[in-house]
């Protein structure tokens, strides 16, 4: 996994910090890579510290890049181009936190800790950020339809048996 990057992310927020790079996909921590097909390429990441309109803490990230994901139809490595964006709110008070995202169900609010892994947050946005089920738009090779479909039902070959034995 790369090496952590720390903040303090109310102190970042507040300061309208800014932070950008890139990480190597094979520096991707064991979670993140069991959902790739291949470790190779690299993603570029933004996060951009802020106050909402109601003096809130957040955190805005953007990671862009490609993936090699496994085909869910033809079970071929295909490539998935990632362009994700979300926004982290951050709350010293669960009360407060659990108030906002009643009001606000499209919220995403976290309580802030002292210090915040960024690597480890990229990671997670990019495991929530993968398809569930990638599949090419055409697969070349179609496995589903490659399996024998002339076989004997086994039921039909028990009714043929059993009509057999009735006569």
């Amino acid at each position: 996994m790369s090496e952590p990057i720390l903040i303090d992310p109310l102190a970042f927020a507040r300061e309208g910090g800014a932070l950008s790079g890139d990480v190597a996909v094979a520096t991707l921590g064991e979670r993140a890579l069991e959902a790739l097909a291949d470790t190779r390429g690299t993603l570029r990441y933004t996060l951009a510290g802020s106050v909402d309109k109601l003096q809130r803490p957040r955190l805005s990230i953007r990671i862009e890049g490609e993936v090699t994901v496994l085909c869910q139809r033809c079970l071929e490595p295909m490539v998935e181009a990632l362009e994700l964006v979300s926004q982290i709110t951050f709350f010293t008070d669960e009360q407060k936190l659990e108030d906002a995202v009643e009001a606000d169900e499209n919220l995403d609010a976290v309580m802030a800790e002292a210090e915040l892994d960024v690597m480890a947050l990229i990671e997670d946005e990019i495991i929530m950020g993968l398809p569930v089920s990638p599949k090419h738009e055409t697969c070349e090779r179609d496995v589903l339809g490659s399996v024998k479909v002339d076989k004997p039902n086994p039921f039909a070959v028990l009714a043929t048996l059993k009509k057999n034995q009735t006569h």
